[in-house]
């Protein structure tokens, strides 16, 4: 996938708006715009880094779709459910890791 559709995932998947991206890196709303559409430009490697890291991602992974920073050990399905943790509320998280620690408290039977 190219940056263009790796970005417009991101954006979806972390369901925040080009307006709420623009805030967030400083870059122009239309300038951002621009890269989305069909036609559109690559960013410049300085606004490539400003998006990546407003959106919690590498520039690896808005370029190639992958990370080779993960380790390969980490199954993907782990990596998706650690991207859907990191956006829920505090108190979310907190029963999240609450059931976590359940389900590794080994059960006598």
């Amino acid at each position: 996938m190219s940056f263009k559709e790796n970005m417009k995932s991101e954006i979806t998947f972390q369901d925040i708006r080009v307006k709420e991206l623009s805030e967030k890196t400083g870059i122009n709303k239309r300038t951002l715009d621009h890269y989305l559409t069909e036609n559109g430009s690559e960013p410049t490697a300085a606004n490539a880094v400003l998006i990546a890291k407003a959106l919690g991602v590498s520039v690896e992974y808005l370029v190639t779709g992958k990370d080779t920073s993960i380790p390969k050990s980490i199954k993907p399905e782990v990596i998706d459910l650690v991207r859907e943790i990191n956006h829920l509320s505090e108190r979310d998280l907190q029963l999240a890791k609450d059931m976590v620690r359940r389900l590794r408290i080994p059960t006598k039977e």
